[in-house]
């Protein structure tokens, strides 16, 4: 039987009920499809970027001298993460967070810059140029952390695809998005901070020293700290976006987008119970008094870095040291980084004797900072280390450490780095590196744990000092000469991060320095007493110290990394990248 011929002007007319619902469904799914597709190619405009950067520069502010900046912090990472949900996929987050990156440390660690221009004697031109390199590289770890977190978050509002086609936000903040935020941070902070012999300073965890996150430093150090930060801000912007899609509803009297008040509170109540649980933690005692108090003399040289290492300089400086150790007996006394500029084996006799008669016959116990090196057979001396030397009243021999963590361009030259090293009137070169664990001084019967110059922005090294050694350290002391930095922010900025490495490991800090800031700092990361910065003198305290093994002792870095990275994967496994990149494959077939 043949089919019947349908009418061409019919058919086109008045389509079948099934048809109808079939071209329906494609030209929605089209529609929703190109509407995706528009959102995906919008461009954000330059001055998003430059808010990024005036954001970041901003959170400099949070930083040491400004009191109490742990709560600026959290107001800036909230913009910051707020700035992120307003991008539209990995490639704009990457610039989110580059442009924040470089904001914060171009103002961060101007510093530089004196010390390559003002006493490097490198042109102004080449320092600066240097300055903004190094601040773009170091933008790297918060662009890639940025990128992380949107590819683990999926940039999907709500994890649909056809809603986000409706939705014109990029992303709609979740709580999914919130621990992805916080652990893709993490990591970058981590990274920059280990990779090429890392560079930790201004990890966005140090503000807390005076903040209401200051509890968790104990627990998970520095960089769980940052995680704290991250996660707390994004939870205050989901609130808050959550606040203002209620109160757009209501305007419109869309019943449909109404929000559940539930999704406004749990946020906004997750974010207050991290920062109470914060500022309460500091109640826990994680260490306890040990062996008999010490009175302590840290001196402060404020000797002239550029008069440091001329012959003139140096005779000055041994004359100085020597009346400033030899003023009054006490239990130690602790001199800055290289205050006896020269090689141990150089050093002049009449100071030698001096100070060894001294400790001798007052037992006093003496560390003091010099050049050490190894002398072979043949007289020449190889090695050559940033070490201090400690004398023991009535014993014969001298303590040594050697410095472990050296400084990139000062104590040793990067490979094809050579010639930007020569371009400054820097009198450093390749130094040896100490061991990574050595035992530690014993003053009576209290271990002592030093390190030099930088070594103590490195958290987990610290801890590792104070885990791994036969005899864990009561005290931890770290002697330093920044005068290469001038009279700028780094020295209030050190001091915060010698205040964190107390926290971490409940250990109090001494703090001896050539120009400031001299400091003793106790087992709760408060600064007990400190002397003028560029005034010469001796700052007396008496310090108790500690034993037992915090949390981050315990565990260092592990912790946070092994909760950041399941995070993550569970997030890019199973969070609304997955049903976005589902509803892709669907709409495609």
């Amino acid at each position: 039987m043949a089919e019947p011929i349908r009418s061409p002007a019919r058919d086109d007319a008045r389509p079948t009920g099934a048809d109808s619902a079939a071209s329906s469904r494609s030209a929605s799914n089209a529609n929703g499809a190109g509407r995706v597709a528009a959102a995906t190619r919008r461009t954000l405009p330059f001055w998003h970027y430059v808010a990024a950067v005036a954001a970041g520069a901003l959170h400099t502010l949070s930083f040491a001298p400004t009191p109490h900046g742990g709560w600026l912090s959290i107001a800036i990472f909230a913009f910051f993460y707020f700035w992120l949900t307003r991008t539209t996929g990995w490639r704009s987050a990457l610039l989110t967070g580059w442009a924040f990156g470089f904001g914060n440390f171009v103002t961060g660690v101007w510093w530089l810059y004196v010390s390559m221009h003002t006493y490097g004697g490198m042109p102004a031109a080449l320092a600066g140029a240097a300055l903004v390199l190094f601040s773009l590289y170091l933008g790297l770890y918060p662009a890639l952390a940025a990128a992380l977190w949107s590819f683990c978050a999926g940039h999907a509002s709500h994890g649909n695809g056809n809603t986000a086609a409706r939705d014109p936000r990029p992303f709609s903040p979740t709580w999914h998005g919130a621990f992805a935020f916080a652990s893709a941070w993490a990591l970058g902070e981590w990274a920059r901070g280990t990779v090429f012999t890392g560079f930790p300073w201004l990890a966005s965890g140090y503000p807390q020293v005076d903040g209401p996150l200051a509890g968790f430093a104990p627990i998970v150090g520095v960089y769980g700290v940052g995680w704290m930060l991250a996660l707390v801000a994004a939870l205050v912007v989901q609130a808050l976006v959550r606040v203002s899609e209620a109160r757009a509803a209501r305007r419109t009297g869309n019943a449909a987008r109404a929000v559940e008040r539930s999704r406004i509170a749990t946020p906004a109540l997750g974010a207050a119970a991290l920062i109470v649980a914060g500022l309460l933690l500091p109640l826990v005692s994680w260490t306890l008094p040990a062996n008999a108090p010490l009175d302590v003399r840290l001196l402060q040289g404020n000797v002239k870095q550029e008069m440091k290492f001329e012959e003139a300089g140096m005779v000055a400086a041994l004359d100085e040291f020597r009346r400033l150790i030899t003023d009054k007996p006490a239990d130690l006394v602790v001199t800055p980084e290289t205050a006896v500029p020269v090689l141990l084996q150089q050093m002049p006799e009449p100071f030698a004797l001096a100070i060894r008669r001294f400790a001798d016959s007052t037992g006093t116990a003496i560390l003091f900072g010099a050049v050490g090196g190894t002398v072979t057979p043949e007289g020449r001396v190889i090695d050559y280390t940033n070490s201090l030397f400690g004398i023991t009243p009535g014993v014969a021999g001298l303590y040594r450490y050697d410095k472990h963590h050296l400084v990139p361009f000062g104590e040793f030259v990067p490979w094809g780095f050579r010639w930007f090293v020569n371009l400054m009137n820097i009198p450093l070169g390749d130094f040896a590196r100490g061991a990574p664990v050595q035992p530690p001084f014993m003053v009576h019967n209290q271990p002592v744990a030093v390190n030099i110059c930088y070594e103590d922005i490195f958290g987990e090294e610290v801890a590792r000092t104070v885990r791994e050694n036969p005899t864990s350290a009561g005290v931890l002391i770290n002697s330093t000469n920044l005068a290469w930095f001038g009279d700028t922010i780094a020295l209030d900025q050190h001091l915060q991060i010698a205040r964190m490495r107390s926290l971490e490991t409940g250990r109090p800090m001494l703090r001896a320095t050539n120009t400031g800031v001299t400091a003793a700092i106790d087992g709760h990361g408060n600064v007990i007493a400190r002397l003028p910065t560029f005034t010469e003198g001796s700052l007396d305290v008496r310090i108790q110290g500690t034993t037992g093994f915090t949390p981050y002792v315990m565990s260092g870095n592990n912790t946070v990394l092994a909760v950041s990275l399941l995070l993550l994967a569970f997030g890019f496994a199973f969070g609304p990248g997955r049903a976005k990149r589902r509803t892709a494959a669907d709409a495609e077939r």
